[in-house]
């Protein structure tokens, strides 16, 4: 509401100053005094010599005043290995523009005052002038030619493609999309899968990945830009509806994200984001506190954060792409990016969406076996009864039947691989059933599929006297038998350490 009364004020006074000049203009009519218009002609020269020098000045003034904030000067230098070359372009551009700037206001303001009008002074035209075409034609043509090539010599430095495949580089997409930004790193094969905008299904699919693609296994979405510092990053970049901008402001990486035509941006960040925190410590300007209304806030420097923008005005839900931007070491980030989960294992695997549903892909084979070891080496490893047993969640058998399905055999395999590797330990391997139907139909059941197991590893080389089967039936529930859900987790096969 205040600004709005200043600007109605500021309104309010440029009328009234506009009806003060037309009552003056008619006053001196109806005066007929002749020295009027020069009087006024001064008065407004002389004005307009003020206001240059005001304005001019605050132009300077301003600029010194807000030098830490803007990007290229203070503590805001670039945080990229290209950035440098950007900010020396721009200020080149800017020592010539700026020139140019000064001159040109310096004379539009003295040129008012001082060829005003005057009583027995003739206006002077020159309609034509060789020397004046030659100069503002000549000077502007040869300083904007260096800069085109100056330009030039930038973008090629800093636009030069690569194959991820033969280059060590850091490979992350990202979608733009209203209003959120889908970042995806490939995980272990180092690879991205192949999209198809057919398959994008909202809340499961947002990206159109194909699932048939193994590379589309084991990638992952972060909701966070996370880069080790050092290390070439390449970004692909893409839109799923409008146009959007990839903007690191920081980094001076801006690119379009164009809606059926992959870009792309390659850069290698330089300063961690702790780094450039402690850069920012140096300022006074960044040690106030973060929150004005708190005085007991962090300082301001110490919650800066890099951040992705879109730079493209993309709808009324534009603010909202902001995303942070970590810089982190490598230990860190190798750290981070192994906490990551497959977002095809952990979100689409066995589900409807899934076309290789029942199917153990190459992707969970690695993580089936790695968790199965760990969770094996912590049984032989602990002296808590209780924690020497295991559920062997991935043996299933046929309805009914002690008949083993095929996609049981990964994790029997695995069971044998880890026999072989620790050969003085024995096991005992249990089943258990629900409630459901006759008692002695299930403990005869769980025998019967604790034997099969059992059979199963001893003709694949486990000595027999290793391994005990018996069948619980259902004597020994973890879960009430009231609900479907407890009956299924009672439903299962144990393995303990002897």
């Amino acid at each position: 509401m205040t600004g709005i009364i200043i600007i109605l004020s500021v309104i309010l006074l440029a009328v009234i100053l506009v009806q003060i000049g037309k009552v003056n203009e008619l006053a001196s009519v109806i005066r007929k005094d002749e020295n009027q218009e020069e009087r006024d002609n001064k008065t407004q020269g002389v004005w307009m010599l003020i206001f240059g020098i005001a304005f001019l000045g605050f132009c300077f003034v301003s600029a010194g005043y807000y030098a830490n904030w803007m990007l290229g000067y203070g503590p805001h230098g670039a945080a990229s290995a290209h950035g440098g070359l950007l900010d020396s372009l721009f200020n080149v551009t800017l020592f010539f523009t700026g020139l140019v700037f000064l001159i040109t206001h310096v004379a539009l303001f003295w040129f008012t005052f001082k060829y005003r009008g005057q009583k027995g002074r003739p206006a002077l035209f020159l309609a034509h002038n060789n020397t004046l075409e030659l100069v503002w034609t000549g000077i502007p043509a040869i300083v904007l030619t260096f800069l085109v090539v100056k330009g030039l010599v930038a973008w090629n430095e800093v636009m030069p493609d690569i194959d991820p495949s033969e280059e060590d580089v850091i490979h992350v997409e990202a979608t733009g999309w209203q209003f959120a930004w889908n970042l995806r790193y490939p995980g272990e094969d180092g690879e991205l899968g192949v999209k198809d905008f057919r398959l994008i299904e909202p809340g499961v699919n947002e990206l159109g990945q194909d699932w048939t693609d193994p590379r589309n296994h084991d990638d992952f979405m972060a909701s966070e830009l996370v880069l080790p510092v050092n290390k070439k990053v390449r970004v692909s970049i893409t839109s799923r509806d409008v146009l959007h901008n990839f903007y690191l402001p920081h980094f001076r990486v801006k690119m379009d994200a164009v809606p059926g035509i992959p870009t792309y941006f390659i850069f290698t960040p330089t300063k961690t984001t702790e780094e450039y925190r402690q850069e920012l410590k140096k300022y006074p300007d960044y040690n106030v506190p973060s929150d004005p209304e708190d005085p007991e806030s962090e300082p301001l420097w110490k919650t800066f954060n890099y951040e992705l923008a879109c730079a493209e005005l993309c709808g009324k839900g534009h603010y909202s792409m902001r995303r942070l931007v970590r810089i982190v070491s490598e230990d860190e980030y190798e750290a981070w990016k192994n906490e990551q989960n497959s977002h095809y294992l952990s979100m689409v695997h066995n589900t409807d969406s899934d076309p290789l549903k029942g199917v153990i892909v190459e992707a969970e084979k690695k993580s089936r076996t790695e968790e199965f070891s760990n969770l094996f080496e912590s049984a032989i490893n602990t002296d808590v009864e209780e924690d020497k047993t295991l559920d062997l969640e991935y043996v299933y058998f046929e309805s009914g039947s002690s008949a083993l399905e095929e996609k049981s055999m990964f994790e029997l395999n695995n069971l044998i691989e880890q026999l072989n590797k620790y050969p003085e330990v024995n096991i005992e391997i249990a089943g258990h059933t629900d409630n459901t139907g006759n008692t002695e139909q299930n403990f005869e059941l769980s025998q019967d599929r604790a034997v099969a197991i059992q059979s199963y590893l001893i003709n694949n080389g486990v000595d027999p006297e290793r391994i005990i089967a018996r069948g619980y039936g259902a004597s020994q529930p973890v879960e009430s038998n009231e609900t479907e859900e407890g009956r299924a987790l009672n439903r299962r096969i144990e393995l303990k350490v002897l």
